[in-house]
């Protein structure tokens, strides 16, 4: 993305004699520093959010600015993109923090650590306008994409059209977009993305956000309204062509949502996550194809209900040196409705093991009450966090039994006809019973089987206890017990037992004791890099006390900056690296001592 905005390699591209797929470099230089094109917007009538937008870069002005501006603000870095280099600052006393931390991922990111002062509009919604221009100064917009849902300033779903979105304001929105277009002759596909203000009154107003100057992530849903393949009007475009359908041509059917499937861990504050694919199944799934007639204005076209986009497969490795997005899953339906619930399927069949992913926090935001009534606003994760963070749908009932139906059926796998192998628990007195220990959400539990005469299982678990029945087939393990009928699939990883249902995945420890006799307890103290990067700065010095929470340090991984915090309160004892230095994931970034007694 980022150098798909890149003015120099456009003008790189022109003068090897390539055609480069995208606007003039004039226009990616006029979008792509927030400030200047703040300033042009104004001039082309286009709404914008009361602002600094100034060249002076002063820390101390940038201050008095977001002091007149009325808190809170928004810090952005004025060359940057996918939620880089932005801070949210609710009060004056936190402004000057905050804006060193953006510098500094800005300039890191961008190369330049410019940035721009916004007033933060309360409740806002994010909503973008598909644009596309042609060399001829043909202007069309292809409808609006919600994409209110966001985390770290990055979007989460997208869907399209936006709920509540009334003809007349699509029409001004999509507008405004084409006045921002064609003040800097763009040509190609452009997005430009407004901030939507919700009032009491009900009633939505609008203002320029910024404009990314190529074909984005989410376009998908866009082309699944529309019936258009947009890659295709690229092509097009490029080549010379004027824009395939005039404004009035265009109209939109259906409903579409994108769900990101990033690979990063929600319950830690979406930390990025690295690591191996190693089961990677995909729920059926067709890819885009244009429709039929496309190109003639009809709506002769069959819209893929469910499309994945991904350019991995399973055995492949997720590294810390790009995105940490995986994949995008798209769905679309005749109704809102219909497009969510195959969208919850689709993500209930998306099984992926080997490291953290989003999918099932996905699927709580789809299922959380805000985002099903479309209460849509780019608060919404926060406002829901209950219902949407450490979640487990699946149970330890559930778990447990299906760990172990998965263990008889790999034990049963193995018998042969000889009886001296039978693993059916016969004895020819009494009852045979097997215990097995797990480790399930921090707590270790004991679990009994218990084989009966007539070859019946009894299983107790915590409170659950009862029959056990279980079979295999192609679609997984069938599973009753406790009163509960599930079908799910359990990928085992040493000894984890990933579980996926429809209910939702979880993971469960299957403790074998033997492996982990005479092992000593962890060391405590230890500070340690949650993956690879580099070391932004230390905030402490050896000898410092400090409180559990405080803040130790700051890593620039994945495109982020993250911070370390103490694990407890204590003195530290030692700076094992410096600012700049390269780390690898588990590193020891300094030594923590106990307070004295």
């Amino acid at each position: 993305g980022f150098l798909s905005e890149n003015e120099e390699f456009a003008q790189a591209c022109a003068a090897a004699g390539l055609v480069f797929i995208g606007p003039p470099p004039s226009a990616m230089k006029a979008m792509g520093l927030k400030a200047e094109s703040k300033q042009l917007m104004e001039k082309a009538g286009v709404p914008l959010t009361p602002g600094y937008h100034g060249a002076d870069q002063d820390p101390a002005l940038l201050q008095r600015e977001a002091d007149a501006i009325g808190y809170p603000v928004l810090i952005k870095a004025s060359a940057g993109g996918g939620g880089k280099g932005m801070r949210a600052v609710d009060k004056s006393a936190d402004f000057a923090e905050a804006l060193a931390s953006c510098k500094r991922e800005a300039i890191n990111s961008f190369g330049s650590d410019a940035v721009l002062i916004e007033k933060y509009v309360q409740r806002p919604r994010h909503i973008e306008i598909q644009v596309f221009g042609d060399s001829f100064g043909n202007y069309v917009y292809l409808f609006e994409r919600d994409c209110s849902v966001q985390r770290r300033h990055q979007k989460v779903l997208e869907e399209a059209p936006a709920p509540g979105m009334t003809p007349e304001m699509r029409a001004r929105m999509g507008e405004a977009a084409v006045a921002a277009a064609r003040a800097v002759a763009y040509v190609g596909a452009g997005t430009v993305e407004f901030i939507v203000e919700q009032r009491p009154d009900g009633t939505m107003n609008f203002f320029f956000m910024e404009m990314n100057t190529r074909l984005q992530v989410e376009h998908p849903v866009t082309e699944a309204i529309t019936g258009q393949d947009l890659v295709e009007w690229q092509l097009r475009v490029a080549s010379g062509e004027p824009l395939p359908l005039k404004q009035e041509q265009l109209t939109l059917t259906g409903h579409a949502i994108e769900a990101r499937i990033c690979a990063e861990n929600p319950d830690n504050n979406f930390l990025p996550a690295t690591g191996t694919l190693e089961v990677y199944k995909k729920p059926a799934h067709v890819s885009f194809q244009p429709p039929v007639n496309a190109l003639d204005g009809s709506r002769a076209r069959d819209a893929a209900a469910v499309r994945f986009d991904d350019g991995v497969r399973e055995g492949d490795s997720i590294s810390p040196y790009y995105d940490s997005m995986v994949a995008k899953l798209i769905v679309f339906g005749d109704t809102r409705a219909q497009a969510l619930a195959r969208l919850d399927t689709a993500l209930a069949a998306t099984h992926i093991v080997g490291l953290t992913t989003n999918v099932q926090f996905l699927r709580h935001v789809l299922q959380s009450d805000s985002f099903a009534s479309a209460n849509l606003d780019t608060g919404l994760i926060p406002r829901e966090a209950a219902v949407l963070f450490h979640q487990d749908r699946v149970g330890l009932a559930l778990a447990a039994a299906l760990d172990v139906a998965q263990t008889l059926l790999d034990e049963r796998a193995t018998q042969s006809a000889d009886p001296f192998s039978q693993t059916d628990g016969w004895r020819s007195h009494g009852v045979y019973s097997r215990r097995f220990e797990f480790d399930y959400g921090g707590e270790h539990v004991q679990a009994e089987l218990t084989y009966l005469h007539d070859g019946a299982l009894q299983f107790t678990v915590g409170r659950a206890s009862g029959p056990l029945q279980f079979s295999a087939s192609p679609q997984g393990i069938d599973l009753r017990f406790g009163g509960q009928r599930v079908m799910a699939n359990v990928y085992r990883k040493g000894e984890v037992a990933h579980i996926h249902t429809a209910y939702g995945a979880t993971q469960i420890i299957a403790v074998d004791l033997l492996l982990h006799a005479g092992e000593a307890p962890a060391e405590g103290g230890r500070l340690t890099a949650p993956m690879p990067g580099k070391v932004v700065s230390f905030a402490v010095q050896a000898g410092d006390a400090v409180k559990k929470g405080q803040a130790l340090a700051v890593m620039d991984a994945m495109k982020m900056e993250h911070t370390i915090a103490a694990p407890m309160d204590g003195v530290v004892a030692e700076l094992l690296y410096a600012p700049g230095d390269q780390v690898v994931e588990g590193a020891e970034l300094l030594k923590l001592d106990s307070l004295p007694a």
